[in-house]
């Protein structure tokens, strides 16, 4: 795994402040995502981009298990939302690539995602626009030939306290 550092912390709630890795397989992918759970002390929304098969499932997985997720961690394409405890905390994966509008969330009750506390990790965060809690954190992947290409950027200044202290 490589990296590639942006400009330091800049203005909270600017995406000014990002980090790049190329990832080689799965396992790299597996180990960015333990090495942000090793920093996340505190509740956290996360949107997860990319392309089909990029790999925002496989992230989220490994961030969850990392996180002490004993279940069996289920991809929620079908479900559009599944919940878990992690560290002692709420957390919640979506996958929103199904939605074909916005409006479409509000029978999930997606109030308890307003839980600071709550670890929030959103695929296809752009069908769900206007009906999600600001990101914190924005996870790019792209495919970048038999790997990935990771770019990590911050949107708060918690994201910022996380990524700047990302090992």
């Amino acid at each position: 795994m490589t990296e590639r550092t942006g400009p330091g912390p800049a203005n909270p709630g600017h995406i000014e402040y990002g980090r790049e890795w190329s990832l080689s397989d799965e396992a790299a992918t597996a180990a960015l995502a333990a090495r942000l759970a090793r920093v996340l002390d505190d509740g956290l929304v996360l949107y997860l981009h990319g392309p089909l098969g990029a790999g925002k499932t496989s992230f989220a997985r490994a961030l969850l298990t990392a996180l002490g997720v004993g279940e069996r961690v289920k991809s929620p394409t079908y479900s559009l939302v599944e919940g878990y405890m992690a560290r002692g905390r709420p957390a919640w994966h979506l996958d929103l690539y199904r939605i074909a509008d916005p409006g479409e969330l509000e029978w999930l009750g997606l109030d308890a995602l307003a839980d600071p506390a709550a670890l929030v990790l959103v695929e296809w965060p752009e069908r769900g626009a206007g009906a999600l809690p600001a990101a914190d954190l924005e996870l790019r992947l792209d495919y970048a030939g038999q790997g990935r290409q990771a770019l990590l950027r911050a949107f708060t200044a918690h994201g910022e306290r996380l990524l700047a202290r990302l090992p």
